[in-house]
Protein backbone atom coordinates (compact mmCIF):
# COMPACT_ATOMS: atom_id res chain seq x y z
CA UNK A 1 0.00 0.00 0.00
CA UNK A 2 1.12 3.77 -0.56
CA UNK A 3 1.57 6.00 2.08
CA UNK A 4 -1.04 8.99 1.77
CA UNK A 5 -0.06 11.95 -0.55
CA UNK A 6 2.73 14.17 0.82
CA UNK A 7 0.94 17.00 1.84
CA UNK A 8 -1.92 15.30 4.01
CA UNK A 9 -5.64 14.26 3.74
CA UNK A 10 -6.45 17.34 4.79
CA UNK A 11 -8.89 19.59 2.23
CA UNK A 12 -9.50 16.41 0.53
CA UNK A 13 -13.32 16.47 -0.54
CA UNK A 14 -13.69 13.27 -2.43
CA UNK A 15 -12.30 9.82 -2.91
CA UNK A 16 -12.90 8.42 -6.19
CA UNK A 17 -12.54 4.73 -6.82
CA UNK A 18 -10.55 3.66 -9.84
CA UNK A 19 -8.77 6.14 -12.23
CA UNK A 20 -10.88 6.76 -15.21
CA UNK A 21 -8.90 9.19 -17.31
CA UNK A 22 -12.45 9.83 -19.70
CA UNK A 23 -13.71 11.63 -15.99
CA UNK A 24 -11.22 13.45 -14.95
CA UNK A 25 -11.84 16.94 -17.30
CA UNK A 26 -15.22 17.07 -15.58
CA UNK A 27 -14.41 16.07 -12.09
CA UNK A 28 -11.43 19.01 -12.84
CA UNK A 29 -14.04 21.63 -13.89
CA UNK A 30 -16.37 20.93 -10.62
CA UNK A 31 -13.86 20.70 -8.14
CA UNK A 32 -11.14 22.87 -6.47
CA UNK A 33 -7.29 21.79 -6.51
CA UNK A 34 -5.98 19.34 -4.04
CA UNK A 35 -9.59 17.87 -3.40
CA UNK A 36 -9.98 14.53 -4.94
CA UNK A 37 -8.00 11.76 -3.52
CA UNK A 38 -7.93 8.83 -5.96
CA UNK A 39 -7.21 4.97 -4.87
CA UNK A 40 -6.26 2.62 -7.33
CA UNK A 41 -5.03 -0.97 -7.32
CA UNK A 42 -1.00 -0.79 -7.38
CA UNK A 43 -1.20 -2.58 -10.69
CA UNK A 44 -3.47 -0.49 -12.55
CA UNK A 45 -1.43 2.36 -11.27
CA UNK A 46 1.90 1.17 -12.87
CA UNK A 47 0.34 -0.11 -16.12
CA UNK A 48 -1.37 3.15 -16.74
CA UNK A 49 1.28 5.10 -15.09
CA UNK A 50 -1.80 6.96 -13.26
CA UNK A 51 1.02 9.19 -11.02
CA UNK A 52 1.78 10.69 -13.93
CA UNK A 53 -1.28 10.77 -15.56
CA UNK A 54 -3.41 12.42 -12.59
CA UNK A 55 -0.84 14.98 -11.67
CA UNK A 56 -1.67 16.60 -15.01
CA UNK A 57 -5.70 17.57 -13.06
CA UNK A 58 -4.90 20.47 -10.54
CA UNK A 59 -8.38 18.98 -8.50
CA UNK A 60 -6.08 15.98 -7.58
CA UNK A 61 -4.72 15.84 -4.13
CA UNK A 62 -2.69 12.41 -4.62
CA UNK A 63 -2.83 8.77 -5.78
CA UNK A 64 -3.28 5.85 -2.79
CA UNK A 65 -2.35 2.32 -3.67
CA UNK A 66 -4.76 -0.22 -2.09
CA UNK A 67 -6.51 -3.10 -2.99
CA UNK A 68 -9.80 -1.78 -4.42
CA UNK A 69 -10.37 -4.64 -7.15
CA UNK A 70 -9.81 -7.69 -3.87
CA UNK A 71 -14.30 -7.67 -3.90
CA UNK A 72 -14.25 -10.55 -1.17
CA UNK A 73 -11.81 -8.79 1.21
CA UNK A 74 -13.31 -5.60 0.52
CA UNK A 75 -14.26 -5.38 4.45
CA UNK A 76 -10.61 -4.63 4.89
CA UNK A 77 -10.12 -1.59 3.05
CA UNK A 78 -11.16 0.64 5.80
CA UNK A 79 -8.50 -0.12 7.66
CA UNK A 80 -5.91 0.17 4.67
CA UNK A 81 -7.22 3.86 3.37
CA UNK A 82 -7.14 6.62 6.39
CA UNK A 83 -10.06 8.71 5.83
CA UNK A 84 -9.31 12.39 5.28
CA UNK A 85 -10.78 14.35 7.24
CA UNK A 86 -12.92 16.57 5.58
CA UNK A 87 -14.38 13.69 3.01
CA UNK A 88 -17.54 14.11 1.41
CA UNK A 89 -18.17 11.42 -1.21
CA UNK A 90 -16.89 8.43 -2.29
CA UNK A 91 -17.57 8.13 -6.29
CA UNK A 92 -16.82 4.80 -7.92
CA UNK A 93 -15.09 5.94 -11.37
CA UNK A 94 -15.24 2.45 -12.95
CA UNK A 95 -16.85 -0.78 -12.63
CA UNK A 96 -13.90 -2.30 -10.83
CA UNK A 97 -14.29 0.01 -8.29
CA UNK A 98 -18.29 0.04 -7.17
CA UNK A 99 -17.76 -2.54 -3.98
CA UNK A 100 -14.43 -0.48 -2.72
CA UNK A 101 -17.01 2.64 -3.03
CA UNK A 102 -19.41 1.60 -1.22
CA UNK A 103 -17.64 -0.26 1.24
CA UNK A 104 -15.79 2.54 2.25
CA UNK A 105 -18.13 4.74 2.14
CA UNK A 106 -21.05 3.00 4.54
CA UNK A 107 -17.29 2.54 6.69
CA UNK A 108 -17.05 6.30 6.71
CA UNK A 109 -20.82 7.14 7.21
CA UNK A 110 -21.44 8.56 4.11
CA UNK A 111 -24.09 8.04 1.08
CA UNK A 112 -23.81 5.29 -1.23
CA UNK A 113 -25.50 2.44 -2.91
CA UNK A 114 -24.47 -0.11 -0.04
CA UNK A 115 -22.07 -2.30 -0.03
CA UNK A 116 -25.07 -5.69 -0.33
CA UNK A 117 -26.49 -4.44 -3.54
CA UNK A 118 -23.09 -3.25 -4.69
CA UNK A 119 -21.96 -7.03 -4.92
CA UNK A 120 -24.94 -7.72 -6.92
CA UNK A 121 -24.24 -5.23 -9.47
CA UNK A 122 -20.73 -6.37 -9.99
CA UNK A 123 -22.34 -10.00 -10.67
CA UNK A 124 -24.40 -10.87 -13.35
CA UNK A 125 -25.01 -13.75 -12.34
CA UNK A 126 -26.46 -12.52 -8.86
CA UNK A 127 -28.34 -9.68 -10.33
CA UNK A 128 -29.95 -12.12 -12.43
CA UNK A 129 -30.96 -14.11 -9.27
CA UNK A 130 -32.03 -10.95 -7.17
CA UNK A 131 -34.26 -9.17 -10.34
CA UNK A 132 -35.39 -13.43 -10.56
CA UNK A 133 -36.56 -13.23 -6.52
CA UNK A 134 -38.75 -10.60 -7.10
CA UNK A 135 -39.92 -11.50 -10.23
CA UNK A 136 -38.50 -8.82 -12.89
CA UNK A 137 -39.03 -9.70 -16.49
CA UNK A 138 -35.47 -11.13 -17.85
CA UNK A 139 -34.26 -13.97 -20.22
CA UNK A 140 -34.17 -17.38 -18.62
CA UNK A 141 -30.38 -18.24 -17.57
CA UNK A 142 -28.62 -20.49 -15.83
CA UNK A 143 -24.31 -20.44 -14.64
CA UNK A 144 -21.78 -21.83 -17.28
CA UNK A 145 -18.88 -23.39 -15.64
CA UNK A 146 -18.24 -24.59 -19.57
CA UNK A 147 -19.40 -25.65 -22.93
CA UNK A 148 -22.21 -28.39 -21.86
CA UNK A 149 -23.81 -25.81 -19.82
CA UNK A 150 -24.29 -23.30 -22.57
CA UNK A 151 -25.48 -26.53 -25.03
CA UNK A 152 -27.85 -27.21 -22.95
CA UNK A 153 -29.59 -24.42 -22.46
CA UNK A 154 -29.04 -23.41 -26.08
CA UNK A 155 -30.89 -26.90 -26.80
CA UNK A 156 -34.25 -24.89 -25.26
CA UNK A 157 -34.03 -22.04 -27.60
CA UNK A 158 -33.16 -23.24 -30.84
CA UNK A 159 -29.36 -22.90 -30.43
CA UNK A 160 -29.50 -19.35 -30.05
CA UNK A 161 -28.12 -18.10 -26.70
CA UNK A 162 -26.06 -14.99 -25.28
CA UNK A 163 -22.82 -16.20 -23.43
CA UNK A 164 -21.01 -13.75 -21.34
CA UNK A 165 -18.65 -13.20 -18.41
CA UNK A 166 -20.41 -12.36 -14.83
CA UNK A 167 -18.01 -9.21 -13.92
CA UNK A 168 -16.54 -7.76 -16.77
CA UNK A 169 -17.38 -4.53 -18.65
CA UNK A 170 -17.55 -2.83 -22.18
CA UNK A 171 -18.81 -6.23 -23.73
CA UNK A 172 -15.76 -7.58 -23.19
CA UNK A 173 -16.36 -11.45 -23.59
CA UNK A 174 -20.17 -11.37 -24.77
CA UNK A 175 -21.04 -13.34 -27.63
CA UNK A 176 -24.62 -13.96 -29.69
CA UNK A 177 -24.65 -17.81 -30.26
CA UNK A 178 -26.96 -19.03 -33.31
CA UNK A 179 -27.85 -22.77 -34.24
CA UNK A 180 -24.62 -23.30 -36.34
CA UNK A 181 -22.19 -21.43 -33.89
CA UNK A 182 -19.39 -23.69 -32.35
CA UNK A 183 -20.12 -23.73 -28.55
CA UNK A 184 -16.70 -24.76 -27.45
CA UNK A 185 -14.78 -21.64 -29.70
CA UNK A 186 -17.76 -19.64 -27.89
CA UNK A 187 -16.34 -20.53 -24.88
CA UNK A 188 -12.38 -19.74 -25.47
CA UNK A 189 -13.43 -16.08 -26.80
CA UNK A 190 -15.59 -15.72 -23.18
CA UNK A 191 -13.32 -16.55 -21.12
CA UNK A 192 -10.01 -15.41 -22.40
CA UNK A 193 -11.49 -11.91 -22.54
CA UNK A 194 -9.72 -9.71 -20.22
CA UNK A 195 -8.55 -5.71 -19.57
CA UNK A 196 -5.05 -7.08 -18.59
CA UNK A 197 -4.28 -2.78 -17.86
CA UNK A 198 -7.35 -2.34 -16.22
CA UNK A 199 -8.22 -5.40 -13.91
CA UNK A 200 -6.22 -7.66 -10.96
CA UNK A 201 -6.62 -11.49 -11.19
CA UNK A 202 -7.73 -12.13 -7.01
CA UNK A 203 -8.45 -15.76 -6.16
CA UNK A 204 -11.98 -15.87 -6.28
CA UNK A 205 -12.91 -17.84 -9.27
CA UNK A 206 -14.41 -16.32 -12.38
CA UNK A 207 -18.25 -16.95 -13.24
CA UNK A 208 -19.78 -16.78 -16.70
CA UNK A 209 -23.62 -16.99 -17.56
CA UNK A 210 -26.02 -18.61 -19.97
CA UNK A 211 -29.23 -16.90 -21.04
CA UNK A 212 -31.90 -16.70 -23.59
CA UNK A 213 -31.79 -14.19 -26.50
CA UNK A 214 -34.04 -11.96 -26.77
CA UNK A 215 -35.03 -9.16 -30.01
CA UNK A 216 -35.91 -5.80 -29.69
CA UNK A 217 -35.04 -2.54 -29.21
CA UNK A 218 -32.64 -2.00 -26.56
CA UNK A 219 -32.62 1.06 -24.45
CA UNK A 220 -30.47 2.01 -21.25
CA UNK A 221 -31.89 3.95 -18.27
CA UNK A 222 -29.39 6.53 -16.33
CA UNK A 223 -31.36 6.98 -12.83
CA UNK A 224 -30.30 9.37 -9.91
CA UNK A 225 -31.72 7.53 -6.41
CA UNK A 226 -31.94 8.86 -3.25
CA UNK A 227 -32.33 6.65 -0.58
CA UNK A 228 -34.45 4.13 -2.72
CA UNK A 229 -36.10 6.86 -4.28
CA UNK A 230 -35.20 7.70 -8.10
CA UNK A 231 -35.59 11.10 -8.76
CA UNK A 232 -33.57 12.33 -12.25
CA UNK A 233 -34.61 9.38 -14.88
CA UNK A 234 -33.25 9.31 -18.83
CA UNK A 235 -33.84 7.05 -21.52
CA UNK A 236 -30.93 6.47 -24.15
CA UNK A 237 -31.92 4.15 -27.42
CA UNK A 238 -29.29 2.21 -28.73
CA UNK A 239 -27.79 1.06 -31.64
CA UNK A 240 -25.80 -2.23 -31.65
CA UNK A 241 -23.25 -4.08 -33.69
CA UNK A 242 -24.79 -6.47 -35.82
CA UNK A 243 -23.22 -10.06 -35.74
CA UNK A 244 -22.21 -12.01 -32.52
CA UNK A 245 -20.67 -9.19 -30.53
CA UNK A 246 -23.35 -6.83 -29.98
CA UNK A 247 -20.76 -3.52 -29.40
CA UNK A 248 -22.43 -0.45 -28.91
CA UNK A 249 -22.20 1.79 -31.95
CA UNK A 250 -24.67 5.02 -31.28
CA UNK A 251 -26.86 6.56 -28.37
CA UNK A 252 -29.48 9.07 -28.69
CA UNK A 253 -30.44 11.28 -25.33
CA UNK A 254 -33.42 11.27 -24.61
CA UNK A 255 -34.86 8.05 -26.39
CA UNK A 256 -37.44 9.78 -29.31
CA UNK A 257 -40.92 9.62 -28.04
CA UNK A 258 -41.68 8.37 -31.38
CA UNK A 259 -39.89 5.29 -31.11
CA UNK A 260 -40.33 2.47 -28.55
CA UNK A 261 -37.50 3.44 -25.92
CA UNK A 262 -39.45 6.83 -25.57
CA UNK A 263 -42.78 5.02 -25.97
CA UNK A 264 -41.96 2.78 -23.33
CA UNK A 265 -40.66 5.80 -20.68
CA UNK A 266 -42.92 5.14 -17.77
CA UNK A 267 -42.63 1.14 -17.90
CA UNK A 268 -39.15 1.43 -17.59
CA UNK A 269 -39.75 4.12 -14.72
CA UNK A 270 -41.71 1.74 -12.78
CA UNK A 271 -39.39 -1.40 -13.81
CA UNK A 272 -36.36 0.86 -12.78
CA UNK A 273 -38.05 1.60 -9.16
CA UNK A 274 -38.64 -2.57 -8.96
CA UNK A 275 -35.00 -2.89 -9.73
CA UNK A 276 -33.81 -0.57 -6.77
CA UNK A 277 -36.21 -2.41 -4.75
CA UNK A 278 -34.73 -5.82 -5.60
CA UNK A 279 -30.91 -5.23 -5.15
CA UNK A 280 -31.95 -2.91 -1.70
CA UNK A 281 -30.12 0.16 -4.02
CA UNK A 282 -29.86 3.07 -1.36
CA UNK A 283 -28.38 6.43 -3.16
CA UNK A 284 -26.11 6.97 -6.04
CA UNK A 285 -26.50 6.28 -9.99
CA UNK A 286 -27.68 3.35 -11.84
CA UNK A 287 -27.12 2.85 -15.49
CA UNK A 288 -29.32 -0.61 -16.47
CA UNK A 289 -29.39 -1.94 -20.27
CA UNK A 290 -33.12 -3.18 -21.11
CA UNK A 291 -34.48 -4.94 -24.82
CA UNK A 292 -38.05 -4.13 -25.08
CA UNK A 293 -40.21 -7.06 -26.36
CA UNK A 294 -43.46 -6.77 -26.83
CA UNK A 295 -43.72 -3.72 -25.59
CA UNK A 296 -42.41 -4.83 -21.99
CA UNK A 297 -38.70 -4.22 -20.69
CA UNK A 298 -36.51 -7.33 -20.14
CA UNK A 299 -33.46 -6.36 -17.69
CA UNK A 300 -29.74 -6.63 -19.33
CA UNK A 301 -27.85 -5.90 -17.16
CA UNK A 302 -27.11 -2.62 -14.76
CA UNK A 303 -24.11 -1.25 -12.90
CA UNK A 304 -24.03 0.77 -10.20
CA UNK A 305 -21.58 3.90 -11.36
CA UNK A 306 -21.52 6.33 -14.33
CA UNK A 307 -22.17 5.00 -17.88
CA UNK A 308 -19.59 4.88 -20.33
CA UNK A 309 -19.65 5.69 -23.77
CA UNK A 310 -19.93 9.48 -23.20
CA UNK A 311 -23.66 9.13 -22.49
CA UNK A 312 -23.15 11.65 -19.33
CA UNK A 313 -21.68 14.05 -21.96
CA UNK A 314 -24.73 13.59 -23.84
CA UNK A 315 -27.35 13.85 -20.89
CA UNK A 316 -25.00 16.83 -19.94
CA UNK A 317 -26.00 18.30 -23.60
CA UNK A 318 -29.34 17.40 -24.12
CA UNK A 319 -30.68 18.43 -20.27
CA UNK A 320 -28.25 20.94 -19.40
CA UNK A 321 -27.88 22.18 -15.92
CA UNK A 322 -25.11 21.92 -14.18
CA UNK A 323 -24.14 17.99 -15.41
CA UNK A 324 -24.70 14.74 -14.48
CA UNK A 325 -21.59 14.37 -12.21
CA UNK A 326 -22.01 17.51 -10.27
CA UNK A 327 -25.93 15.70 -9.55
CA UNK A 328 -23.98 12.66 -8.69
CA UNK A 329 -21.68 14.55 -6.41
CA UNK A 330 -24.13 16.11 -4.75
CA UNK A 331 -26.48 12.84 -4.01
CA UNK A 332 -23.07 11.64 -2.57
CA UNK A 333 -22.07 14.48 -0.54
CA UNK A 334 -25.88 13.84 1.30
CA UNK A 335 -26.89 16.97 -0.21
CA UNK A 336 -30.13 15.18 -1.25
CA UNK A 337 -32.21 14.29 -4.03
CA UNK A 338 -32.01 15.08 -7.96
CA UNK A 339 -35.31 16.02 -9.09
CA UNK A 340 -37.02 14.69 -12.43
CA UNK A 341 -36.09 17.31 -15.48
CA UNK A 342 -37.03 17.88 -18.91
CA UNK A 343 -34.39 17.37 -22.23
CA UNK A 344 -34.15 21.17 -23.58
CA UNK A 345 -32.66 19.40 -27.23
CA UNK A 346 -31.38 15.69 -28.28
CA UNK A 347 -28.31 14.58 -28.23
CA UNK A 348 -26.54 11.59 -30.11
CA UNK A 349 -23.36 9.64 -30.20
CA UNK A 350 -22.13 7.66 -33.32
CA UNK A 351 -19.25 5.11 -33.01
CA UNK A 352 -16.83 5.00 -35.87
CA UNK A 353 -16.77 0.93 -36.65
CA UNK A 354 -13.69 -0.36 -37.71
CA UNK A 355 -13.57 -2.14 -41.25
CA UNK A 356 -13.36 -6.12 -40.98
CA UNK A 357 -9.92 -6.98 -42.56
CA UNK A 358 -10.05 -8.88 -45.16
CA UNK A 359 -6.27 -9.78 -44.94
CA UNK A 360 -4.49 -11.02 -42.73
CA UNK A 361 -2.05 -8.65 -40.49
CA UNK A 362 -4.32 -5.54 -41.90
CA UNK A 363 -3.53 -2.17 -41.20
CA UNK A 364 -5.74 1.60 -41.47
CA UNK A 365 -4.20 2.97 -44.54
CA UNK A 366 -5.92 6.19 -44.54
CA UNK A 367 -8.52 8.44 -42.44
CA UNK A 368 -10.15 10.65 -44.58
CA UNK A 369 -13.15 13.02 -43.98
CA UNK A 370 -12.93 14.50 -40.68
CA UNK A 371 -13.05 18.12 -41.55
CA UNK A 372 -15.90 17.70 -43.12
CA UNK A 373 -17.89 15.58 -40.44
CA UNK A 374 -16.34 19.08 -38.20
CA UNK A 375 -18.32 21.25 -40.82
CA UNK A 376 -22.11 20.03 -40.36
CA UNK A 377 -24.06 21.96 -38.39
CA UNK A 378 -25.39 20.78 -35.17
CA UNK A 379 -21.64 18.47 -35.09
CA UNK A 380 -19.99 18.75 -31.48
CA UNK A 381 -16.81 16.84 -31.97
CA UNK A 382 -15.48 14.50 -34.19
CA UNK A 383 -12.80 11.33 -33.04
CA UNK A 384 -10.98 9.32 -34.77
CA UNK A 385 -8.74 6.90 -32.40
CA UNK A 386 -7.05 5.08 -35.36
CA UNK A 387 -4.38 6.18 -37.18
CA UNK A 388 -2.24 5.26 -40.35
CA UNK A 389 -0.58 2.16 -39.62
CA UNK A 390 -2.71 0.86 -36.95
CA UNK A 391 -3.43 -2.73 -36.29
CA UNK A 392 -7.19 -3.81 -36.93
CA UNK A 393 -8.73 -6.55 -35.60
CA UNK A 394 -12.47 -7.50 -35.53
CA UNK A 395 -14.32 -5.54 -33.32
CA UNK A 396 -15.57 -7.73 -30.47
CA UNK A 397 -15.67 -5.18 -27.70
CA UNK A 398 -15.66 -1.00 -27.35
CA UNK A 399 -12.90 -0.66 -26.77
CA UNK A 400 -12.05 -1.27 -30.46
CA UNK A 401 -14.36 1.06 -32.06
CA UNK A 402 -12.23 3.58 -34.58
CA UNK A 403 -13.64 6.47 -32.31
CA UNK A 404 -17.26 8.52 -32.57
CA UNK A 405 -19.31 11.89 -33.55
CA UNK A 406 -20.91 13.63 -31.13
CA UNK A 407 -24.13 15.88 -32.29
CA UNK A 408 -26.99 17.79 -31.05
CA UNK A 409 -30.07 18.92 -32.42
CA UNK A 410 -33.71 20.92 -31.76
CA UNK A 411 -35.18 16.97 -31.48
CA UNK A 412 -33.62 13.46 -30.18
CA UNK A 413 -33.98 12.33 -33.77
CA UNK A 414 -32.62 15.60 -35.77
CA UNK A 415 -29.53 15.04 -33.16
CA UNK A 416 -29.62 11.26 -34.32
CA UNK A 417 -29.88 12.10 -37.93
CA UNK A 418 -26.69 14.34 -37.78
CA UNK A 419 -24.47 12.16 -36.36
CA UNK A 420 -24.69 9.59 -38.60
CA UNK A 421 -23.95 12.29 -41.50
CA UNK A 422 -21.22 12.87 -39.94
CA UNK A 423 -20.10 9.17 -38.68
CA UNK A 424 -20.82 8.63 -42.75
CA UNK A 425 -18.47 11.09 -43.75
CA UNK A 426 -15.74 9.91 -41.64
CA UNK A 427 -14.16 7.02 -44.10
CA UNK A 428 -11.37 4.16 -42.65
CA UNK A 429 -9.71 2.07 -45.16
CA UNK A 430 -7.84 -1.12 -44.46
CA UNK A 431 -5.47 -2.80 -46.20
CA UNK A 432 -1.95 -4.88 -46.09
CA UNK A 433 0.95 -3.78 -44.26
CA UNK A 434 3.47 -2.44 -46.61
CA UNK A 435 7.14 -3.24 -46.97
CA UNK A 436 7.84 -0.17 -44.96
CA UNK A 437 5.61 -1.14 -41.91
CA UNK A 438 3.06 1.28 -42.77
Amino acid sequence: MSAAPPHGLHGVTHVMVGYSAHLMAEVDRLLPAASVLIVEEPHVIKARDVHRAAAEYPCVAGVLAAATQDEARAHALAGSVPRPPDVRAVVPALEYGVVAAATLATAWGLPGGGAGAARILRNKLELRRAAARRGITQPEFAEATGPADVDALRARFDGICVLKPANRQASLGVVLLGPGDDTEAAWRHTVAADEPRLRVHYADAAQYLVEQRLHGPEVSVEALVHDGVIGFLNVTAKQVLPGRYPVELGHTVPAPADEPGGAAREALSVAMAELVDAIGFSTGILHAEWVLTSDRPHLIECAGRLPGDHIPALIDLAYGGDGLMADLFALLAGDGPRPARVARRGAAIRFLPTPEPDVPEAVVRSVIGITEAERLDGVRDVVVTLVEGAPVNEVTNSWQRGGHVVATGTTPSEAARTAERAAALVAITVGPRTGGGQ
